[in-house]
This record gives structure tokens, sequence and C-alpha cells, in this order.
């Protein structure tokens, strides 16, 4: 099936490192403010975090890093990796901390690149001119992911995220100081939003120094908030015909030049009481291409809403 009709991450990586180059996740003991002082964090998140195919963060960063090259590495026939800090909130420590924790990533032979995931309410200064001082000494470079989930504030509250756009712009530009790539992950279908908060986070992604967007379809983790409501009944999930015409209008909107991580969530099926309408990941991307193909769309044909369109 052909899947040009977006720009895809894969490629991405491949124009700017000569070769494929895959992710190597690296698992902190961390949590998040949004779990501290009693407070119970995001709706959508367990008590596990949100991350996947991790190791236990009671392994050092460079065990952690030398196994997973070993496996991934002989799998695919790779031999440039990406340092990748997932779980939780990977700046949410002591500077001195998230300094060690950065070195011992870059010291690990064949990364080319730190990705640190992280909330837009955790990026300072400090940490970013480290970063900064790190790649100029190293070589390799910074890529830092922020979840924001949605633009609309009135969703943010909803499912408890503990800021709102105003870091997440704040964040955005804060990073786009130091030569650093930044990727958004949004979650299309939290029950609070309609299609019209879809074409606002893209416009709101397209006309920011966002390099890359990571898409997600709303599952519902075991032991969370949003778990509970499930389970009693007072949450509803839009229909995966819905999820696929958001998805369609959000990459419509979307600033050609920005590449597309995921289209879909992944999570183990015991970590989950509903995920992708119980359908694998791999038959929705299929399913999405034909549906674009059939109605001849693209990413960008709707990026025309810039530059004063109205003169």
């Amino acid at each position: 099936m052909n899947d040009t009709f977006y720009y895809k991450y894969s490629d991405y990586l491949k124009q700017k490192y000569g070769t494929k180059v895959y992710k190597l996740p690296v698992n902190l003991p961390l949590t998040c403010p949004n779990r501290c002082g009693g407070q119970q964090g995001c709706t959508f998140c367990a008590d596990i975090g949100t991350g996947f195919e991790s190791l236990s963060n009671e392994i050092s960063v460079q065990a952690q890093l030398l196994k997973n090259k070993a496996y991934i590495g002989s799998k695919y026939h790779v031999n440039k990796f990406i340092a990748y800090f997932q779980n939780y909130t990977n700046t949410y420590m002591p500077l001195d901390i998230f300094k060690s924790r950065m070195e011992e990533a870059a010291a690990v032979e064949d990364i080319v690149e730190i990705a640190v995931s992280t909330r837009p309410d955790c990026i300072k200064d400090s940490y970013l001119d480290f970063l900064e001082d790190l790649s100029s000494r190293t070589g390799i470079r910074i890529h830092i992911e922020l979840g924001l989930q949605t633009v609309n504030y009135h969703t943010l509250d909803d499912i408890c995220r503990g800021h709102g756009l105003a870091e997440f712009i704040d964040s955005v530009l804060r990073i786009h100081r130091h030569p650093f790539t930044v990727c958004a992950h949004l979650i299309l279908n939290l029950p609070q939003d309609t299609i019209r908060d879809t074409i606002e986070s893209s416009k709101i992604i397209s006309v920011l120094p966002v390099d890359v967007v990571k898409l997600h379809s709303l599952y519902i983790a075991r032991h969370s908030a949003m778990g509970r409501a499930y389970e009693q009944g007072q949450l509803q999930i839009c229909s995966k015909e819905e999820y696929m015409e958001r998805l369609k209008t959000f990459l419509e909107y979307l600033n050609p030049t920005i590449a597309v991580e995921r289209l879909f969530s992944r999570i183990p099926e015991k970590d989950a009481l509903f995920s992708n309408w119980q359908t694998s990941w791999w038959k929705l991307n299929d399913e999405f291409s034909k549906m674009m193909a059939s109605c001849r769309s693209r990413q960008g044909i709707r990026y025309n809403y810039t530059n004063g369109p109205k003169l």
C-alpha cells in the first residue's frame, strides 16, 4: 500500500542521518509534577506511566542501552541509534542528576541522538543550556518530545493535565533558541474534543517550530482514572470511523514539512481496557492508507491559512 500521503518519521530520520536509525528506550526511576503533592496525574495515565517496551528502571542507563542496542541492532541490521528517555517526565529531576544520566547515554557508542520526553511545564533554560553544551562536546543531536495532547485548554483541565496551551508555546519557543528538534504528542479523540479541536491542534502545531508530531488514538489504561470511568460506563469513545476522519483532517491541515511519527497508539493488551477498537495498529494503518488513497487526500492540502491568506 502506497502511504506517501504523509511525511513519515522514518523518512525524516533517513534524510537526517543517511541511513535507518532506531530508538532505544531508556526507563528512569521517575515520576512527574502532576503526581506529586497528592495529585493523581493525568486521567489517561496509569501508575506505570506511558513507557512501552522498556527495561526495568533499576538497570543503569548504559546497561539498558547496550542490551537494547544488541537486540535491535542485530534484528534490524542497523548501527545508529537514538537514546530515548521515554517514561514519565525526564526533566523532572535535579539538574545534576539529569546531567549524569544524559552524559551516561552520550558515552555509549553508536548513539547519534538523545531524545528526551517531558512536559511543557518542565522545560527550563538551565537544562537546555546543558544539553546544548553536551551536543557541542559530543556531536550527538538533541530531540525534545513534549506531551501536549490537545490545544483545547478546557479539555486539558478536564483530563487534569496540569498545564495549558501557553506553557506548550513557551516551551517550543524556548527550545527553538537551541539547535534542537521538537516533537509534539497529541491525542486526537479525547472525549471532550471535537473535530474543530483537531483542526486547531494541527494549525497551532504547524505555525510553531515543531519538527515532528506523534499522534495517538485514545486508549484506556488499566488502573487509570479514565479506566475507572470506562468500567462504570461513564466514558464514551468515538467510533473508529470518526477517529479516521479526525486523523485525515489533522493531516490535511498539517504543515507538510512536519514529520509524522505515529498515527495510532500502541499499548500491550494486558495493560489496556480498550485500545484501537480491538484492532491491531498495522491493520488500522492499512485501512487508513486505503481511505486516504480513495479520497485522494494527503498531508498539507489545507495548509493555506498562513501569511495573510485573505490578502
